[in-house]
C-alpha cells in the first residue's frame, strides 16, 4: 500500500509539471553585434554548450534512459551478472557522459523541478520532468537501478574502482548525511528570488567539465581528484554528495524486489559482504536503501559466482 501511495504521489507531481512545457528556445543571436562589425578578429563564443537539441531528440533521451534503466533491472535482478553491468556502464559512460555532455541528468533537474514548483514564472520541459521523475519511480519498484550502470557518474566511478577498501561504518554513516545537507542547500539556493539564484548541482558538478573536455580548472582537477580517490573508496561522490542518490535511498526503502543475495540457496558465508564496497550488505542481506546495484556481490558468490559457472563448463 505504502508503494501505491508512492507511485500515485509521483504521478501526481508529473501530472501538474504538464503545464510546465516550455516553448521551444532559439537564441536571437542575429540581434546582437556580429563579428563583421565588432571586428578585430573577435568571434562569437557558444553561450550554451551543448547546444538545444531538436524535439525528438530530446524525447529519444528519455527513452533511451528508460531503456537503460530496464536493462539494468533485467541484467541485476534476473540475470545476475556483473559482466554484464560493465558493459551497459561503459555504454552509459559514452553515450549520457561524453556524448550527451551530462545533460540528462536526474541530478540536476532537482533544481528545475524545484523552482517549477515555487516560481509561476518558471518553465521546465516534459523531458526534464520524465528525466527528474523515471528513476525514483522505478526505485519504487526495483530499488536503485538507476545507479547500475545507468547513470554516467556513478558508472564512471565504478569502472575506475581497482582497489576497493572499505570505510569505516561509523565514518561511512557520518558521510552520509552530506548528501542531504547538499539536498537541501542545492533547494534552498533554487528558491532564492531570480537575482539570487543559484543552480549549485550543476555549477560544482564534478565530472560535466569531465564529459565536455571543457570548464574551470579548479572544477576539471576535482573531478579528476574524485576519480583518483574512486580508485579505492567506492563512488565517494554517490555515496557522500550525490542529492539525487538521497532521494533515491529513500524511494528504494519501499522496493520489494531488487538486489537479493543467493535467494533460495544462502550459505552466509559472508563472502559478498567482504566483497561489497559501499557497506550495503548487512547480516548477510543487501540494504535497499544503500545498494548501488554493483553485482560484486555475485561475483563473490560461491553459489553463483564465475567459478560454479567455470565448474558447470567443465
Amino acid at each position: 500500500m505504502s508503494r501505491l501511495w508512492a507511485v500515485v504521489a509521483l504521478l501526481c507531481a508529473l501530472t501538474g509539471s504538464v503545464w510546465a512545457q516550455a516553448l521551444p528556445y532559439e537564441r536571437p543571436v542575429d540581434r546582437a553585434p556580429q563579428e563583421k562589425s565588432i571586428g578585430g578578429g573577435y568571434k562569437t563564443p557558444d553561450v550554451q554548450k551543448p547546444l538545444p537539441r531538436k524535439g525528438w531528440l530530446e524525447i529519444t533521451d528519455v527513452v533511451l534512459l528508460a531503456a537503460a534503466m530496464g536493462v539494468s533491472v533485467w541484467i541485476v535482478v534476473k540475470r545476475r551478472n556483473r559482466r554484464w553491468l560493465m558493459a551497459l556502464s561503459a555504454t552509459s559512460v559514452a553515450y549520457f557522459g561524453f556524448y550527451r555532455e551530462g545533460c540528462v541528468c536526474p541530478i540536476g533537474s532537482i533544481q528545475n523541478v524545484t523552482v517549477a514548483l515555487t516560481d509561476g514564472h518558471y518553465h521546465i520541459p516534459m523531458v526534464v520532468t520524465a528525466t527528474f521523475f523515471l528513476p525514483l519511480l522505478v526505485a519504487v519498484f526495483y530499488g536503485r537501478a538507476f545507479c547500475g550502470g545507468v547513470c554516467a557518474l556513478g558508472s564512471l566511478q565504478e569502472l575506475v574502482l581497482i582497489r576497493p577498501v572499505q570505510v569505516p561504518k561509523k565514518l561511512d554513516r557520518a558521510l552520509g548525511w552530506l548528501k542531504y545537507v547538499y539536498l537541501l542547500a542545492a533547494i534552498g539556493f533554487a528558491v532564492l528570488p531570480l537575482a539570487q539564484r543559484d543552480f549549485v548541482i550543476c555549477r560544482f558538478d564534478p565530472f560535466v567539465s569531465l564529459f565536455r573536455r571543457s570548464g574551470f580548472a579548479h572544477m576539471l582537477a576535482l573531478g579528476a581528484a574524485f576519480l583518483v580517490l574512486g580508485m579505492f573508496v567506492g563512488r565517494p561522490y554517490c555515496r557522500y554528495l550525490c542529492p539525487y542518490g538521497g532521494l533515491l535511498a529513500w524511494f528504494s526503502r519501499l522496493s520489494s524486489r531488487g538486489v537479493s543475495i543467493t535467494p533460495n540457496k544462502e550459505l552466509d558465508c559472508g563472502l559478498c559482504t567482504d566483497a561489497c564496497p559501499y557497506g550495503a550488505i548487512e547480516k548477510m542481506r543487501a540494504v535497499r536503501a544503500n545498494c548501488l546495484y554493483c553485482a560484486r556481490c555475485y561475483e563473490a558468490c560461491p553459489r553463483e559466482g564465475p567459478l560454479v559457472q567455470l565448474r558447470g563448463q567443465a
